[in-house]
């Protein structure tokens, strides 16, 4: 998979994109729900290059055959840790994060493959602390 600069807009798009298509699928109010709260603009890009980045994501990953089990979880343990690599910066982590756990349950139901994302997001970046506190910086401001 190509890589992108740590920290770049592009890197964090690309958490919100594995999150999006870990079902295998990108519900319409997903996408609903990144328009909704301009989360491309929070990111630093336009809506189209975020959109176009999630295009090239789901190609990308058909192409080089990451989707493992898109029942379980769909990336294998290498490409999310690779992925996951290129966000170094804390508050960045933890304001993916809250965008990725409210991202999933933007269409109501969080399928097993979307939260294996989660927890491999969590686990990766230290971030198990923000799971447990009421007012975890890490899922406000979605």
């Amino acid at each position: 998979m190509r890589s992108y600069p740590t920290d770049s807009p592009q890197a964090a798009a690309r958490i919100l994109a594995l999150t999006a298509t870990a079902d295998g699928l990108v519900d319409p109010a997903e996408l609903d729900w990144l328009d909704r709260h301009a989360v491309h603009q929070s990111l630093g890009l336009s809506r189209s290059s975020l959109l176009a980045l999630l295009a090239a994501h789901i190609k990308e990953l058909r192409e080089v055959g990451h989707w493992v089990d898109p029942d379980i979880c769909p990336f294998d343990e290498r490409t999310l840790a690779d992925l996951m690599a290129e966000i170094l910066d804390p508050a960045l982590r933890r304001r993916l994060l809250g965008l990725c756990v409210a991202l999933a349950q933007s269409d109501e139901f969080v399928a097993e493959a979307e939260s294996a994302v989660l927890v491999a997001a969590v686990e990766h970046w230290g971030l198990q602390h923000a799971m447990v506190l009421p007012d975890a910086p890490a899922l406000a401001n979605h």
